[in-house]
C-alpha cells in the first residue's frame, strides 16, 4: 500500500524516531513484526511480547526496519564480501570507500570490514542510496526478543494444534532459521518442554505463531542506522557518481585481489589482463626509436627501460599505453613476487624466485625459525647447520602469503597445473588455511581444476578438508555444479556423506541446486541417504520439502533399503507427509508408486498425510492417496478424520451457499475434498447438492464424533438455523416429508421399523442412499468413540464397537447382518498369534538395543561415524564440536572417521 509495500510483509520492527507509545514494544530495542499495512499511513505489528497494535509509518514513522530479509527482499546480482550470501536478503550497505564492497544487514551490525569506513544504504534493489557516517561513531544497542534462549509459548497465529503439549505450556528457542530459502531468518526452532521440538514462523508472511514470555539478548544494531519504516529515503542521500557507458576507468588493484573480487561477480576470465596485463619492453633500440615516432618521441633516458617488465597502467584514446616498470633488484617482499608469478601462471620465475639467492634473507627470514634451528641438533660449532637453515629458509619463502593468500592457493585458483606442480617440488604445505579456512584443494574446486584437484590429493592433500563453514571441496564442487571435480574427487575416495556446519551433505546440496548428475555420481559412490541435517532431514525428505520430482525419482531407484522410504523425522513427518503438506504432487505420486510408501503413517500428532493434504485443502493429493487406498476413517490425536478437517474449512452449508451464488471457485474446493475422501466423482456436484436440499427439508443429522465429541455435520446443519423436527411433534413436519422420531436401545417401535445407525462416515454412497430413501436417520449415541473396538460380531466377523456398546447391537452396522453371538478379541487370540506378538516384541527390543549401539550417544539421532582415541565414538557433526569425550572426558586429540 502506498510507499510502504516495499518494505515488506515480515520484516522485524524496532521503535523508531517519532516512537510515543510506552512500552507497548517492551522496551528500547525489542522486535516486533509487520503484519500488514492497513493503509499507507498505518501499519499492524506484532511484537514478540504478544502487543499487536496499529503504528504511524507517514509523516510520523514509529518504527524503524531492523531487517527486512524475511519479506523475502532481496538484491539480485549482488553477494556479501564478508559470509558470501549471494544474493543479499534485507537491507544492503555497500563500502563508500572501497570499490565493490557490500556487506548484508548482518555482517554490518557484526562490524565487519573497517568500522572507519562510511556505507551506503540500500533499502530496496532500485531505491536510491544513502551515506551513512562511519559506525566507529555511531551508538549501538541491543535487540531483544525471540532470539535464542528465549522461552516462548504459542503465540495469536498458531495452528499446530497440541505439538507444544497443550495451550500454556512453554518452549526454549534454541535457533533463528530460515522458513523457506527465499525468506531468511524468518522461522524459530523450539525446544518444547515436554520434549517435542519444531520450526514455528517468526515473521514469515506476517505470521507469528510464537510469543515471547522471557525474551532473550539478540545481536546488536546501529540503530540510528535504520530506515524508518514507511520513509522512501530515510534521509537526504549525497551525490553518487555512477559509471556510464563509454566511460574510461583503470582498475588500480593487485592481480589476487581482482581474482578474489571477481567470485560471486560474473567470475575471473583471462580475457581480463587486457588491462594490468604484464608486458616487457623490446630491448631493441632501433626498433622502439621507430615505434616512437609521433607517439612521445625517443628520449635516452629511456635506455633504461629497454627489456624491462611493467604492468599495463593505462591505454589512451590513441591506444598509447602507459607502463609502470618493475625494479630489476629484488623486491622487499618475496612473498608478493612469488604469488604474483603464480597467479600469472609463470612456473619458470616461480622457480627462480625459489631458488634465487637472497641477500636479505636476514630481513625476511623469521628470527624464531633461527632460533629454533639454534636451538635444535643441527648445530656445528656453535653456529647453524646450513643445511637446516637453508631448508628451514625455503619453506619459509614457498609458503609465505601475499594478501592473505599462499602461492599454492593462487595457483589452484587459476588453475596453473604446472605452478601447482613446480611449487610442491619445493615442499610448498599443501593444508595452509586463508581466512575463510579454504585450503588449496578448495580453491581447486572453486574454479572446476579437477586437474589440479588430482595432483593434490596423489601428493598427500587431505581430500575431506573443510573449511570454516565445514565444507569439503566436493560440498563446493556439487555446488558450484562442477561435474568433473566432483566425479574425481569421487573416484579419488573422497568421503561422499560428511556434513557441513548446518548438517547438509553434498546430497543435500545436490538436491537443492536440482542437479541429478551429481545426486548420480554421490549414490553411485555410496553417499549415505540415512544422515539428517540439523533440521532431522535426511535426502528423501528434503527432496520432498524442496518438491523435486527428478531427484526423488534418482533416489528410489538407487535405494538399496526399502525401509528408509518411510523414515520419520523426530516429529514423525515422513516424506509423504511433507510432499502432501506442501503440495507436491509428483513427488507423491513417485513416493507412492515406486517407494511403494506407507499411505496411513502418523506422526507425532497421529496425522496421516491424507489428514495433511486434507487441512492444507490439496485436492489432486487427496485424490491421489484416497484413489491408492489410504484409510479415510483413520483418527488423529483428537479423534478427527480426514472428512472432520474438511467440514471445518468448508461447511456443508456453506457450500451450498457459494454454489446458490455462483461462487464456484471456493465451493468447487470444499466439495472436491468431500468427494474425494468419500471416493465420489468431482462430476456428482449436481448429486451432492439434491442431498443437501433433501438434508435441509428433512431434517436430517449425520453425527461423527471426535474426542471433543465435536459433532461436525451437526454444526454445518446448524449453521441453517434449521433444527429436526421434535419428538411427536407433527405440525413441524412438512407435507409429503418423513417423520423423524428418535428410537431408543429395546424400544418396541424397532420392531419392523428400518434403521440406519451413522457413527462413521463409510463412504458418502451409504449416505446418499440414505438420505434419497425417505427412511428415517437414526443417532447412535449411545455407541462411544473412547473404547476400543475390541469385540467381534458373530457371524459375520466385524468389530464396530466395544464390549459394552456391542451388547446393544441387534444387527452389524457394517453388513446389517443380524447378530448372533459376540466374542471378545482377547480370547479370540491363539497361542500361536500371542507366541508371534511376543516375538515381535523380542525383535523389537533387539532392534532397539543395536541402534543404541550405532547411534550417536550425544544427539541419539545420527549414526555414530567417528571415533577418538580413547575408543568411544559420536556422529560426525557432534564429534566436530567436542574438546573431550562424552564418555570419559580425555581430551580428543584425534578424529578418525569410520567408512
Amino acid at each position: 500500500t502506498g510507499g510502504s509495500t516495499y518494505q515488506g510483509v515480515g520484516s522485524r520492527v524496532v521503535r523508531g524516531p517519532d516512537w510515543k507509545w510506552g512500552r507497548q514494544d517492551g522496551g528500547e530495542g525489542h522486535v516486533g513484526t509487520v503484519r500488514c499495512f492497513e493503509s499507507s499511513e498505518e501499519v499492524v505489528i506484532v511484537w514478540d511480547n504478544g502487543t499487536a497494535a496499529n503504528y504511524r509509518c507517514s509523516g510520523q514513522y514509529d518504527l524503524r526496519i531492523l531487517d527486512s530479509a524475511a519479506s523475502g527482499l532481496k538484491h539480485n546480482g549482488s553477494m556479501c564480501d564478508t559470509c558470501h550470501l549471494q544474493p543479499i536478503y534485507g537491507i544492503r550497505w555497500k563500502c563508500a570507500e572501497c570499490h565493490n564492497y557490500d556487506l548484508c544487514s548482518v555482517c554490518y551490525h557484526a562490524d565487519k570490514h573497517h568500522l572507519r569506513h562510511r556505507f551506503y544504504r540500500i533499502v530496496t534493489p532500485d531505491g536510491e542510496r544513502v551515506l551513512m557516517e562511519s559506525r566507529r561513531k555511531s551508538k549501538k544497542i541491543s535487540s531483544r526478543g525471540i532470539f535464542p534462549g528465549a522461552r516462548v509459548v504459542r503465540g495469536v497465529d498458531w495452528q499446530w494444534e497440541d505439538q507444544d503439549g497443550g495451550n500454556g505450556r512453554k518452549g526454549k528457542i534454541t535457533k533463528i532459521q530460515d522458513w523457506t530459502s527465499q525468506n531468511l531468518r524468518s522461522a524459530a526452532y523450539v525446544l518444547w518442554d515436554v520434549g517435542a521440538k519444531n520450526l514455528y514462523r517468526v515473521g514469515y508472511e506476517g505470521m507469528m505463531d510464537l510469543k515471547v514470555v522471557t525474551d532473550a539478548k539478540g545481536p546488536s544494531f546501529y540503530r540510528d542506522h535504520l530506515p524508518c519504516l514507511g520513509q522512501l529515503n530515510g534521509q537526504p542521500s549525497l551525490p553518487v557518481t555512477e559509471f556510464q557507458l563509454n566511460d574510461q576507468v583503470n582498475i588500480d588493484l593487485d592481480l589476487e585481489i581482482v581474482q578474489s573480487l571477481q567470485h560471486g561477480h560474473g567470475g575471473w576470465t583471462e580475457g581480463m589482463f587486457e588491462v594490468g596485463d604484464l608486458v616487457q619492453i623490446s630491448s631493441q633500440v632501433d626498433q622502439v626509436k621507430s615505434l616512437q615516432r609521433g607517439h612521445g618521441e625517443w628520449s635516452e633516458s629511456m635506455l633504461t627501460a629497454l627489456g624491462k617488465i611493467g604492468r599495463v597502467q593505462q591505454v589512451y584514446p590513441d591506444s598509447d599505453i602507459k607502463v609502470d616498470l618493475f625494479e630489476t633488484q629484488v623486491s622487499g617482499d618475496i612473498n608478493e613476487e612469488l604469488v604474483k608469478a603464480a597467479g600469472s601462471g609463470d612456473a619458470q620465475k616461480c622457480e627462480e624466485i625459489l631458488q634465487r639467492p637472497d641477500a636479505s634473507v636476514s630481513y625476511n627470514f623469521p628470527y624464531l625459525m633461527i632460533y629454533s634451528a639454534v636451538l635444535s641438533s643441527h648445530v656445528q660449532d656453535g653456529h647453524v647447520g646450513l643445511f637446516q637453515y637453508t631448508e628451514l629458509y625455503f619453506q619459509y619463502r614457498v609458503n609465505g602469503q601475499f594478501a592473505g593468500h599462499t602461492a599454492l592457493q593462487v595457483a589452484c585458483l587459476n588453475g596453473h597445473k604446472d605452478v601447482v606442480s613446480c611449487l610442491i617440488q619445493h615442499d610448498s604445505d599443501l593444508e595452509i588455511e586463508d581466512k575463510d579456512g579454504n585450503r588449496a584443494i578448495h580453491h581447486s574446486a572453486f574454479v572446476d581444476e579437477a586437474g589440479v584437484v588430482e595432483l593434490l590429493v596423489r601428493e598427500g592433500c587431505d581430500a575431506n578438508a573443510r573449511n570454516k563453514r565445514r565444507q569439503t571441496a566436493l560440498h563446493i564442487g556439487v555446488n558450484r555444479g562442477h561435474v568433473w571435480v566432483v566425479q574425481t574427487l569421487l573416484e579419488l575416495g573422497c568421503h561422499a556423506s560428511l556434513q557441513d556446519a548446518e548438517g547438509d551433505t553434498p546430497l543435500h546440496d545436490a538436491i537443492l541446486k536440482k542437479r541429478d548428475d551429481m545426486l548420480t555420481f554421490l549414490l553411485d559412490a555410496h553417499a549415505d541417504v540415512t544422515v539428517t541435517n540439523n533440521n532431522g532431514f535426511n535426502v528423501l525428505h528434503h527432496a520432498s520439502l524442496r518438491g523435486n520430482p527428478s531427484a526423488m525419482r534418482v533416489l528410489l531407484n538407487k535405494l538399496t533399503r526399502p525401509w528408509i522410504v518411510d523414515e520419520k523425522k523426530d516429529d514423525g513427518y515422513t516424506a509423504l507427509h511433507l510432499a502432501a503438506l506442501n503440495n507436491h504432487l509428483e513427488v507423491a505420486e513417485l513416493l507412492v508408486k515406486v517407494g511403494h510408501a506407507n499411505l496411513d503413517i502418523q506422526n507425532v500428532n497421529q496425522q496421516t498425510p491424507l489428514h495433511l493434504a486434507v487441512e492444507r485443502q490439496h485436492t489432486q493429493i487427496v485424490r491421489l492417496l484416497v484413489r491408492e487406498g489410504a484409510c479415510v476413517n483413520l483418527t488423529d490425536k483428537d479423534g478427527d478424520t480426514p472428512l472432520h478437517e474438511a467440514l471445518r474449512h468448508h461447511t456443508l452449508w456453506q457450500l451450498r451457499t457459494l454454489q446458490d451464488k455462483q461462487d464456484v471457485t471456493v465451493g468447487k474446493v470444499g466439495l472436491d475434498l468431500v468427494f474425494s475422501i468419500c471416493g465420489i466423482s468431482c462430476k456428482q456436484v449436481t448429486l451432492m447438492l439434491s442431498i443437501l436440499n433433501f438434508s435441509k427439508i428433512s431434517g436430517c443429522r449425520c453425527s461423527v464424533m471426535n474426542k471433543d465429541t465435536a459433532d461436525m455435520m451437526a454444526k454445518s446443519v446448524e449453521t441453517t438455523a434449521i433444527s429436526a423436527p421434535k419428538d411427536n411433534d407433527e405440525s413441524t413436519s412438512r407435507p409429503g416429508s418423513p417423520k423423524v422420531s428418535k428410537v431408543r436401545p429395546h424400544s418396541p417401535q424397532q420392531k419392523n421399523t428400518p434403521q440406519f445407525l451413522i457413527t462413521d462416515f463409510i463412504g458418502i454412497s451409504l449416505l446418499t442412499s440414505l438420505l434419497l430413501s425417505n427412511l428415517p436417520v437414526y443417532t447412535a449415541i449411545e455407541i462411544c468413540s473412547d473404547s476400543p473396538r475390541d469385540t467381534i460380531l458373530r457371524p459375520c466377523g466385524h468389530a464396530v464397537a466395544c464390549a459394552s456398546c456391542s451388547d446393544r447391537i441387534k444387527k452389524c452396522l457394517l453388513c446389517k447382518e443380524a447378530v448372533t453371538s459376540r466374542q471378545n478379541m482377547a480370547n479370540h487370540l491363539s497361542k500361536d498369534s500371542r507366541n508371534s506378538e511376543a516375538e515381535i516384541r523380542k525383535l523389537q527390543q533387539q532392534l532397539q538395543d543395536i541402534k543404541e549401539q550405532v547411534m550417536c550417544p550425544v544427539c541419539m539421532d545420527r549414526i555414530k561415524n567417528m571415533i577418538f582415541l580413547c575408543g568411544h565414538g559420536t556422529c560426525q557433526l557432534c564429534g566436530d564440536r567436542m574438546t573431550e569425550c562424552p564418555i570419559c572426558r580425555k581430551p580428543v586429540l584425534k578424529r578418525i572417521l569410520l567408512y
